[in-house]
């Protein structure tokens, strides 16, 4: 049983690992992929409203995973010089 756990959860980190590694870039969970965060006017219609801050209106966001990689390589890259 621990060795099929064990086995799970590397799987799982391995496929995390490849997919920051082919798409860096997910979509903004906040306005969700838009770019601008949408309201609805008095008629009930979305309307456009302010752009996103977390993702300063791109709508794509790094991943928690790549940022942690580039963190990690910026810190080696400062020890080794």
């Amino acid at each position: 049983m621990l060795t099929a756990s064990a086995l799970l959860l590397l799987a799982t980190l391995t496929g995390y690992a490849l997919l920051c590694a082919a798409s860096p870039f997910g979509t903004c969970r906040k306005c969700r992929g838009l770019g601008y965060k949408t309201v609805l006017d008095r008629k009930g219609r979305p309307k456009r409203d302010k752009p996103c801050r977390r993702c300063k209106s791109h709508g794509k966001r790094l991943r928690v995973g790549r940022r942690l990689h580039n963190h990690s390589r910026a810190i080696h890259r400062a020890g080794t010089r």
